[in-house]
Parts: C-alpha cells; structure tokens; sequence
C-alpha cells in the first residue's frame, strides 16, 4: 500500500533563495518495476515511514535562444498543490559528477520571477535578462513517491518517479529513482544503488529532466566531452588525494559520455568512453606497485572487459569516418559508395550490440562501483601498514619514481625500435600512452613547466602515429569480416583500400621512426 496523496509537506514556503548543493544519483528504471523496488528490504528497514506522493507539475523556461542551456543552466518551476518552487540549477562542476549548485525560491504562480534570485551572486545572464525575456520550453508531469532512510552513515531521500516529459505533440516517459544525499557519506548513494540493482536492471542515468526536455523538444544532440585537465593537484597533496582526484576525475569522464556511446549520436562518445577507461587503468597501473591493494585489480579487470566490449565499434568508427574519408580524398575517382554502405551496416550492427552492453547490469554495476570506489577511498582497504604510509606522504617523490620506472620501461620496449614488429609496436604503444597519462596527471608538480609540456607533446606525436599504424593494421581484419559479393564497385574499391593501405604503411613508418629519436633525445621534467 503507497503512502498517502499529498498536494504539499508545507516546508516549501520556508525555502531560501540561498544557494545550495544537490548531490544526486539517478538510477533510470524499466517501466513496471517501480512497485518492486518501492516494497525492497532494505527500504523497508531503514524507512523513517511510509512517505508520501505527490503529484508535481513543472515547466522548464529559456529565451528563445535558449541561453539559460548554453550556460550549463537550467530554469524551472516547480507546482505542488498550491504551492510553486522556482529553482536555478547548474551543471555538475568538474570532479564532482553528483553535485549540483542550484538556488530555489518561492514564486506565485507557474511563472519564474527572476528578481527573487540573488542576480549578482549567480551572475549572468541571470543579471541581464529581461523580465519578458523566457518562455515555457518543455514540462514534465510526474508522480514522486518520497521517502527518508536512515541508512548507518548517512540520511538519503529516495524518491520513485513516474511521468512524462512534454514538449508539444511529443512525449517521453519518465521511470526513474533520485537517491539524493541529505547528510552523511555519499558512498551510500552507491551501496543502496547496488542493492537496488540486484532487484532490476537499472542504468545509472546521466542526464538531468531537464537535458532529457531539451533533447526532446530541440532535438539537442549531447556532445562527446573530452577529458579535462585534473585541476588542484599540487605538491602539497598527499597521494591518498591525488589518487582521488584522478580517479574521480575518470569517472566524471565516463559518465558525461555515456549516454552519447548508448545512443551512437556522435562517434567520439565512444571514443572517449576508452579513453576515461584507459585513463583509469593507468591509474591502476601506476599506484598498484606502491600501494598493493586487491581493488585496484578488481577496478583494472572491468574496466578492461569494458573497453574491449567498445572496441570493435571503435575500430569500425574510424574506418568509416576517418580511413574511408581518407581513401576518398587520395583517390577521388574511386566509386565508394558501396563501400560505405557496407561499412554503415557493419556500425549498426556494432552500435546495436554496443547498447546492450551498456544497458547491462554488469556495466551499471561497475559504474557504481566505481563511483563508490572514489567516495569511500577503496584502495586503502586490505593494504599492509608500509602501503598506508605511503598514502599520507606528498605526492611529488612517488611521482618522481613513477614517470623514471615508466619512461625506462618506454625506452626498454622501444629498443631497436625500426625491428619492431606490429604487435610489439602495439604493446610499446599501449606503454607509451600510460607515460603519457602519467606525465600529464603528475606535470602541475614540476615548476618547470615548459620542459613538462615539450616532453607530453612529444610523447603525444609518437602515440598518435603509432596509434595510425594501428589503424592500418587493422584494415585488412575489417576488410575480411565485410566479405566481397558480386558488385564490381565494391570490390574494386576494397582492392583500392589495400593498396592504399600499403602506400599509407610505408609514409607512416618513416615517420615513426623520425619521432621515436625526437623523444628519446627529449630530457626528463621530473627529478630533483
């Protein structure tokens, strides 16, 4: 039996327009399995009572160009009963995927009145926009069933929501549970998300209401977002921090791209997914020799079960957007078409595969594993007192003996470097991008910082051509997996990829090996 209907909690007239920090994980849920979830144990033991429902309207505004979104903001307000909440929200800060600033107000009816929030604390475009400047973009109407556990370090609200988005003719369905942090340790969001897992198979949702309505009323395509700089790493930090930093730095990545790799909206969603992935396992790889502790092996294992499952799309990405473009351009009087029809078949079928992977509780499992990880600080658990020692020291030495032990393992798989073959060329390639992670994460502790850059620059040059040989390796396996039918033009135009495929062999080889001396006649940043 649900919890009472009710229009109001009468706490919303006491909300201050002063600024506060939402922390939120939102788990998106298969429509029906709401009621289960509701009725679980482990809501039942630490529920204050039975909560209640409500039933909430709200309209989300923007100007016509919509320069509340191109600001990472959004704007609301929010009916209960009689009652109507304005609220400001921003986008998550760096390194802090849960959290939101947002300020909220009381307001008289379903329209914002902007001169109730503190303009010159949020600032623009807050401070310059016109009273008549907004209009209703897109509504969402919800049924929210709230409850309080009070969990052993923490007090969360738990909140089951069913509705819709609403954007003129169109229309979404909205099946969702917000577990947001009233006081305590965030890693219990994660723990009870784990728990809720094992009832249904739940996805950890990326995206606010509010960027799903503009995705259905604007047809607003998410982009892929690169990696940030790990900013607030310096020589004062104990390494227990920085292993937080960088970690949680991953995870952020992970999750803002997501969502484009489920929905195949852009290529580089992908892309990037493997590379916060690898991002992860050098930190992994890094630290584990210094610090032994099971959990980075733990987190290593399914962060790489992750990026092979990504690979194959990868591989197929570039070949149509990069290696077919090229090919395009070398030979223009090739006819391609063929060709490219297959290939965007053999991407569907990759893409298709893709989202049931990502849909999968294993990866959700890991993502919030992952999360908890970072909050709860897991590689300190079931280390030796020496290793724990080494968590409370400033990072700087460590990271001394970390960048030398790897550049002389660079350096060691690289000799007689024009002998190599591809799949050595792979492994030193793989090394080489670890160094490079390394040499990035650990350069804001040097004072010399140009010495720092040229050497990531350089590094970066011999990754990126090693990461083209890769690629035409790989043409002629992509070339047999689409097989030959009997159309001329494509088979014409796979005899013309492998011949260019050869010619591209030999230019990129000769490169390599010009930036191969370049870096290792490039001095160490580190060291003191």
């Amino acid at each position: 039996m649900n919890g009472p209907i009710v229009h109001d909690s009468g706490s919303a007239i006491a909300v201050q327009p002063a600024e506060q920090a939402e922390i939120e994980l939102k788990l998106l849920a298969p429509q029906g399995v709401l009621e289960k979830l509701r009725e679980m144990p482990v809501i039942a033991q630490h529920a204050r009572n039975r909560g209640v429902v409500r039933r909430l309207e709200t309209v989300y505004y923007d100007t016509p160009e919509r320069v509340l979104f191109q600001r990472g903001m959004s704007l609301r307000v929010r009916r209960s009963g009689k009652h109507f909440i304005q609220t400001l929200k921003f986008s998550p800060d760096s390194g802090r995927p849960l959290a939101r600033r947002q300020w909220e107000t009381p307001v008289d009816g379903i329209t914002p009145d902007l001169a109730r929030l503190p303009a010159a604390e949020i600032g623009d475009p807050v401070t310059t926009l016109a009273p008549d400047a907004l209009e209703p973009a897109f509504a969402t109407k919800v049924r929210r069933h709230a409850r309080q556990l009070d969990l052993p370090d923490a007090l969360v609200e738990i909140a089951f929501d069913e509705g819709t988005i609403e954007a003129g003719t169109r229309q979404e369905v909205l099946s969702e549970i917000e577990l947001e942090l009233k006081s305590g340790n965030a890693g219990a969001l994660f723990d009870l998300g784990t728990q809720l897992l094992d009832t249904a198979p739940l996805q950890i949702g990326t995206r606010s209401k509010a960027e799903r309505g503009y995705a259905l009323a604007f047809d607003v395509v998410q982009p892929a977002v690169k990696a940030e700089p790990v900013v607030g790493i310096t020589a004062e930090h104990a390494v227990d921090d920085v292993i937080a930093l960088l970690a949680g730095s991953c995870w952020q990545h992970l999750l803002n791209n997501h969502a484009v790799a489920r929905e195949g909206s852009d290529p580089e969603g992908v892309h990037q997914m493997r590379v916060a992935l690898r991002r992860l396992r050098t930190i992994c790889a890094l630290f584990r020799r210094e610090i032994p502790s099971p959990s980075f092996e733990a987190i290593n294992g399914e962060a790489r079960w992750l990026m092979q499952q990504l690979g194959p799309t990868r591989d197929w990405d570039v070949f149509a957007v990069t290696t077919v473009s090229r090919l395009a351009t070398a030979a223009p009087e090739v006819d391609l078409g063929d060709l490219r029809e297959v290939v965007q078949l053999q991407r569907k079928s990759n893409y298709a595969a893709l989202q049931a992977v990502l849909a999968d509780p294993r990866c959700s499992r890991f993502l919030l594993s992952l999360g908890n990880w970072v909050e709860r600080r897991g590689w300190r658990n079931e280390i030796e007192s020496e290793a724990s020692a080494v968590l409370s020291q400033p990072m700087p030495t460590l990271a001394d003996k970390i960048l030398a032990r790897w550049h002389h393992k660079v350096l060691k798989r690289g000799a007689h470097f024009w002998r190599l073959d591809a799949d050595t060329q792979h492994d030193l390639r793989i090394d080489l991008k670890k160094l490079r992670y390394a040499a990035e994460f650990f350069s804001p502790l040097y004072a010399d910082r140009a010495r720092a850059k040229r050497y990531v620059a350089r590094l970066a040059r011999l990754q990126n051509s090693l990461g083209r040989a890769r690629d035409i390796a790989n043409i002629s396996a992509l070339l047999d997996t689409i097989g030959q039918d009997d159309r001329p033009a494509l088979r014409f135009a796979v005899g013309a990829m492998t011949g260019w495929r050869a010619r591209d062999q030999i230019a990129v080889a000769k490169k390599l090996r010009q930036r191969w001396r370049r870096f290792k006649a490039t001095s160490a940043f580190w060291g003191r």
